[in-house]
């Protein structure tokens, strides 16, 4: 399958968010107003919780440069900043798409470390504002495809992973990166028990190395240029876009690399339902629901699920040789 590329262009520059935002009361009447087949988008824009957003029009960092090369969606529009930031995710603070956007606001976003420990010659513990001093910030438009058969367009800010695990050099037997969530009364975080959530804190997951020094890996750290909200995964996150979203780790303050396959917490918690690959795979059925399409948030129809989330031509060679229909 072939991915085209697009120019550079800097996300925020898709479309500026004060229209967007301000479309929302006109979208709400107009889905009112329709037949029953815009139920879904009626429901979305009245329950989604209207949380003020802390620093709306702040910069992660004002001098954020494109990436190189920008892996572009011709002829699929960004998700609005509203959907990306009420419509989340994050089982620390619920199990509905919701009440993050409400409740994830007590989460203590500064000051805030990420180590990179593990079979490295150089572990380090990283503050978030070193981070961003070392790697330039590139803005990057990925695919965001769910296991629950969502999907969104997700104008990201942030830097390879893999430049910084260069930095650590990875050791010859490091063949593992784990990655951890806070789990610190004092950030606020989790707010549910184990017991609600279904899942143990906190929260890990995990990559093969190659696939954690893969271009497309990324450490983000902001959305339509702007920081990462609470419900989006503040302060830092993973992003890898040809996974299904729960790969993607929130609000990360650990990087660990092994030898040995690491623990992740879905599949931990039912094996059955999550692999440790969950590579984006419209082939293979959920046991519950089926993969072959997706319900793109903010349209009315679905749309077909592509193979790798449509990152196909740059990943498929890792799983060279691998029965993906097994490798889940």
């Amino acid at each position: 399958m072939v991915i085209k590329k697009s120019d550079d262009i800097r996300s925020r520059e898709i479309t500026d968010k004060k229209v967007y935002l301000s479309r929302r009361n006109f979208l709400r009447g107009a889905a009112l107003a329709a037949t029953t087949v815009a139920t879904g988008l009626v429901y979305r824009q009245l329950l989604a919780p209207q949380v003020e957003l802390a620093n709306p029009t702040g910069r992660v960092a004002p001098g954020a440069q494109p990436a190189p090369k920008q892996w572009g969606l011709p002829g699929e529009e960004a998700t609005s900043y509203q959907d990306i930031t009420h419509y989340n995710n994050f089982y620390e603070f619920g199990t509905d798409k919701y009440s993050p956007a409400r409740r994830a606001q007590s989460l203590i976003t500064r000051p805030w470390t990420v180590s990179v420990e593990g079979l490295v010659n150089k572990p380090k513990v990283f503050d978030l504002d070193e981070l961003t001093r070392l790697f330039p910030q590139e803005d990057r438009v990925y695919r965001f495809r769910c296991v629950e058969a969502w999907s969104m367009v997700i104008p990201w800010l942030g830097f390879p992973l893999g430049e910084l695990l260069k930095l650590a050099e990875p050791q010859g037997s490091a063949k593992y990166v784990a990655f951890e969530t806070a789990n610190d009364p004092k950030k606020k975080i989790p707010a549910l028990s184990e017991y609600e959530a279904g899942l143990d804190w906190p929260y890990v997951e995990g990559l093969r190395l190659d696939e954690a020094m893969h271009p497309l890996t990324l450490l983000a750290t902001g959305i339509y240029g702007e920081p990462l909200l609470p419900q989006n995964g503040a302060p830092i996150r993973l992003v890898v876009p040809w996974k299904y979203g729960f790969k993607n780790i929130k609000s990360v303050v650990r990087i660990t690399l092994a030898e040995r396959m690491p623990p992740t917490s879905w599949n931990r918690a039912n094996s059955e339902e999550y692999g440790f690959f969950s590579n984006v795979n419209p082939e293979v059925p959920h046991p519950r629901w089926s993969q072959a399409t997706e319900r793109r948030i903010g349209e009315y129809t679905r749309r077909t699920t592509l193979p790798f989330n449509g990152y196909a031509e740059q990943v498929a060679h890792l799983y060279d040789g691998m029965d993906l229909k097994y490798y889940f």
